[in-house]
């Protein structure tokens, strides 16, 4: 289910290139337990950002359509580095960034410090960085951390995007509710797409969708 996103971006044409994209070679590159790990900045990327437990592992590997691209886990915080993927070999197309899951209050407090630094740092100063994805569950939708987050991105002018995940765990009714208010938060917001998808990795919903977006993003 979209919304507002223009005709043109989402084309077939542009869906099925993104799915060829998509369908050649993906590489996990590396893990970066801190900035002085990070990769040359020699591709555009485009990262992944939400709550723990916001289902980012199983969105990258429905996207990618590989089973285990990115772990899974249902224990929350389980991501705890920023982790690079490549799209493409020769020449290297561009890269998805699997990053830690913010908002667990569960996880030791110098841990939780030490995630948040590094996911400030990084979408601050990656000058590569196109687009961030920013994962809302569908059934919660925006929270008080998602908000910090979008906060962080406006003053820093990184071009962000709202989509939903876990589309299928609630009534169409209910999604229509959460997408509609989260459609109406982001156009208050200076750095974020007015547009939001909403996605579901089980069923399928809005991957083809946000392949494209990806593309367009890092084109």
């Amino acid at each position: 289910m979209t919304e507002d996103i223009t005709p043109d971006i989402l084309t077939e044409e542009a869906i099925e290139n993104a799915r060829k994209i998509f369908a050649g070679p993906i590489n996990f590159l590396k893990s970066a337990p801190s900035l002085k790990y990070l990769p040359d900045m020699d591709a555009p990327e485009v990262a992944f950002a939400g709550r723990s437990n916001v289902g980012k592992s199983s969105l990258l590997n429905a996207l990618t359509g590989r089973n285990s691209l990115a772990r899974t886990s249902n224990t929350p915080g389980r991501t705890q580095e920023l982790n690079f993927f490549d799209v493409g070999t020769e020449p290297l197309l561009f890269r998805l960034v699997d990053m830690p899951g913010y908002g667990f209050a569960k996880a030791p407090k110098d841990v939780v410090l030490r995630w948040r630094f590094l996911i400030n740092d990084f979408l601050r100063g990656r000058t590569v960085l196109k687009r961030t994805l920013v994962l809302v569950d569908s059934r919660h939708g925006i929270k008080d951390v998602d908000r910090d987050v979008m906060k962080m991105l406006d003053e820093a002018a990184v071009s962000y995007r709202i989509v939903l995940t876990k589309a299928d765990k609630i009534k169409d009714t209910e999604l229509a509710d959460v997408l509609a208010k989260t459609i109406a938060e982001a156009r208050t917001r200076p750095a974020a797409h007015p547009d939001v998808i909403a996605t579901s990795s089980d069923t399928g919903e809005g991957i083809a969708e946000l392949r494209a977006l990806v593309i367009e993003a890092v084109s």
